[in-house]
């Protein structure tokens, strides 16, 4: 009896302190993308699959943002330990401190400063701690270089060892159970429909299958629509309406598509609100932005749903439909899914293609941060930047704007390496100017000039290409390959972007300039067996991610024409709707129907032709015919 007392002493012992370590840990997660208001920081989804979150940064091209503030209520009171997750970007070329430098404000005062640069990856770094006599405090970012700091999240704890994890599987699980994220998101209503990406191809194929008289969710992972051709990446709409087969394909893009071409350009030409206006004045669309696809639900070889995330308040909700679209760009649903793809160039002898290597490898087309600088009609000075890219007189590039050249990543990977990839891109543009404002001997046309614009969202050509029941490679286009279920025309040249020879000589390895390999073409229409997966059984794809080669894709990735391969996708949709089947079965068996569809367009006729700028190139005759059977 009095072991079995001294025991039970034991354990009450135990559970007393097991208890008083329950009350005496307090926590709190603050996403920093969720502050109220961001002042001039961004929210910055882009990589939020990789890292882990959307994060907030000071993209401020060399001037400090103005700060973004936020009030929360911690648990108790008493003394925080504060932990800031960060990442030194520069870090990847240069072993110096890092540029992004910002500091915290607790209710007006200062944690520990710099923080932001150090380290060389993703990772919570040490604020110090406050002593909360008020549980509701006011939290301030404060940016002190305007040289992209990032802040993804901030930790209040009273344990000073208790820092959450850095593993990224592990910190998704840990954030799960501290925002208490339900496992099973809310219901966003079943659709007929529901198309991810509201780029070009994504706004056509949901306005196509509305207007046939789907119910239709749209996605869009930014506040802003039209993808490359958004304010927020600037690249023109390159190929021709009313050619080939079906010239009433592209009459939609009349209606929205900005009346002025060139990349980067003043954020008004590309005409963001004329393009919102027309997705939520169409009865049948229910448009979701700032929502990224994270994850699919499926049903053997069927998605059943997408979980859509919010990126800012990080909601989950789930999107329900027999069919899908992937307006991605990357394939994003399709490889959540399981669908096949390509990444990187075929060997030539793959696909018998004369433009492609001998062996197979991984380079693909680039990503491009496009800038331009303005005349401020005065000197305008500009920090000293030099983060491991050395330019000379000789190595620099004289220029007060860069656009589609400036191109990054041909020999990375455009998933994994991707937030590598467009800072880099950042790196080379700040790098670049100062050289060229501070350093350069004849730097008069310089002196009055300041950047203007530098887009934080690159805008990428090439990563995953999902595989249809047809893949389109060369021969296709530049014999003229026949096939019954030829669909829009792709009128833009064979262009391949490779890293520019100049560029190479000056920073091998390190290339940040391209050239264009072009190769003219006779408009060609896509078959539509290419625009559904061959593996997934309800999954449509548009954009530069359907199924082609890497060589097919120099001609079918522009945007007119994936807004037009986007209208066919939302017309097949509606059969499916209508037939009660699958995206190969309007192949099948209702190819007819999709022609008749696709013979009268959806959208409105009359409507002017605005092409006086960028139509891309083709054979002044055509080729000979060959026919596929």
């Amino acid at each position: 009896m009095e072991r079995l007392s001294k025991y039970r002493i034991l354990i009450l012992a135990g559970a007393m302190l097991m208890q008083f370590a329950l009350v005496k840990a307090s926590n709190y997660l603050l996403e920093a993308e969720s502050f109220t208001n961001k002042g001039g920081w961004v929210v910055d989804q882009q990589f939020m699959d990789l890292m882990g979150s959307p994060y907030l940064m000071a993209h401020g091209m060399g001037t400090p943002v103005d700060d973004a503030f936020t009030t929360i209520t911690l648990p108790e009171t008493g003394i925080y330990y504060v932990y800031v997750r960060t990442y030194n970007w520069t870090s990847p070329w240069s072993s110096s401190k890092g540029a992004g430098k910002f500091s915290i404000y607790i209710d007006g005062k200062s944690l520990a400063s710099p923080l932001g640069d150090s380290g060389s990856e993703w990772m919570w770094q040490s604020a110090g701690k406050i002593t909360v006599s008020n549980p509701q405090i006011r939290v301030t970012l404060h940016d002190l270089t305007g040289f992209n700091g990032r802040c993804d999240a901030i930790w209040f704890t009273t344990e000073e060892s208790d820092i959450p994890p850095s593993d990224i599987a592990d910190l998704n699980k840990f954030r799960r159970n501290v925002l208490k994220i339900k496992d099973i998101p809310d219901s966003a209503g079943q659709y007929d429909f529901v198309v991810v990406g509201a780029g070009v191809a994504g706004m056509s194929a949901a306005i196509a299958a509305a207007r046939l008289g789907c119910k239709v969710a749209l996605l869009n992972d930014r506040p802003i629509l039209g993808g490359n051709n958004s304010s927020e990446i600037r690249v023109h709409l390159g190929g021709r309406l009313e050619t080939g087969l079906y010239p009433e394909l592209g009459n939609l893009q009349k209606e929205w598509g900005p009346l002025q071409g060139g990349n980067a350009q003043p954020a008004s030409n590309y005409e963001d609100g004329k393009k919102m206006s027309a997705i939520v004045s169409e009865k049948n669309i229910s448009l979701f932005v700032n929502y990224r696809a994270i994850a699919v639900r499926m049903n053997g070889q069927r998605i059943s749903a997408v979980v859509g995330k919010h990126i800012e308040t990080g909601e989950e909700l789930l999107f329900e439909s027999p069919v899908f679209a992937d307006c991605t760009g990357d394939g994003t649903i399709g490889y959540l899914a399981g669908a096949d793809y390509h990444m990187g160039r075929e060997a030539r002898s793959e696909f018998g293609e004369s433009m492609a290597p001998e062996q197979a490898d991984k380079m693909t087309m680039g990503a491009s941060v496009q800038w331009y600088s303005e005349d401020a009609g005065k000197s305008v000075s500009f920090p000293r930047f030099n983060y491991g890219i050395d330019f000379s007189e000789q190595s620099c590039e004289k220029v007060t704007k860069g656009e589609w050249t400036w191109e990054t990543g041909m020999n990375y990977d455009q998933i994994k390496d991707f937030e590598r990839i467009r800072d880099y891109g950042l790196l080379v543009v700040y790098s670049n100017w100062s050289f060229l404002k501070n350093k350069l001997k004849e730097n008069e046309p310089y002196k009055n000039r300041k950047l203007g614009w530098v887009a934080y969202i690159a805008g990428k050509r090439e990563s995953r290409r999902l595989l249809g029941d047809y893949i389109l490679k060369e021969d296709d286009i530049t014999k003229h390959v026949v096939h019954e279920d030829g669909t829009a025309a792709a009128t833009w040249s064979i262009d391949l972007h490779y890293p520019d020879p100049a560029n190479t000589a000056n920073f091998p390895g390190s290339e940040f300039k391209s050239i264009a390999e072009q190769t003219n073409i006779y408009p060609y229409p896509v078959p539509y067996r290419c625009l559904y997966s061959r593996n997934i059984d309800n999954l449509f794809m548009a954009g530069r991610n359907i199924s082609v080669t890497h060589v097919a894709l120099g001609t079918t990735r522009v945007m007119r024409t994936t807004g037009m391969l986007g209208e066919v996708v939302g017309m097949a949709a509606s059969i499916c709707r209508r037939h009660n089947i699958l995206p190969r079965m309007v192949y099948q068996k209702y190819l007819d129907e999709l022609k008749g569809l696709m013979r009268e367009g959806v959208g409105q006729k009359g409507l002017p032709n605005n092409q006086h700028y960028n139509e891309g190139g083709t054979l002044a005759e055509p080729p000979k015919i060959k026919n596929d059977r």
